[in-house]
């Protein structure tokens, strides 16, 4: 079983970052539970319903699909981040790897779980509809210029996909 919320959704306008508080959990296990940013990784954790993904914090901010899928609250994934390897198994099923990075490359596996793909899809698509209305309205500048856009032709893709199914 796989669940993610996002709730209590802010701008910081000082630093143009989305924060909200993030539960995420997998087989009774909590990988995630505390107020994070949430928009430098959100294009990253939409990419990972469709593609395998390897997480790298460090990578500069236009390699998008790299970044960890939560970053501390401060917006810097340099400065913390949740960090996942998403690998499909199969059309209705993925492996989620929760690592830690090494700045020296590669990973320390902490956990992994085989997560549903169809309930995995579909929290992360309501959470990047809920994304795209929170900011529909805001004078929000994220880092990433090409945040909103990203995430506007991912989600398109996976309702694709979704109804594929």
């Amino acid at each position: 079983m796989f669940t993610l919320t996002v709730q209590g959704w802010s701008l910081d306008k000082d630093l143009q970052i989305i924060q909200a508080d993030v539960h995420m959990s997998a087989d009774g296990s909590v990988l995630v539970e505390e107020p994070l940013c949430v928009d430098v990784g959100l294009p990253a954790l939409l990419y990972s319903t469709l593609h395998d993904t390897q997480p790298d914090r460090f990578a500069p901010a236009d390699a998008w699909e790299r970044m960890p899928f939560f970053v501390c609250g401060c917006g810097d994934p340099e400065c913390r981040g949740f960090s996942f390897v998403v690998t499909h198994k199969s059309p209705e099923e993925i492996e989620l790897q929760l690592v830690e990075e090494r700045s020296s490359g590669g990973y320390r596996e902490l956990e992994t779980h085989i997560v549903s793909w169809a309930a995995y899809a579909r929290q992360i698509g309501e959470i990047a509809e809920t994304y795209l209305a929170f900011v529909a309205n805001l004078d929000y500048r994220p880092y990433y210029k090409e945040t909103v856009k990203v995430v506007q032709d991912l989600l398109a893709q996976l309702r694709h996909k979704l109804q594929g199914e």
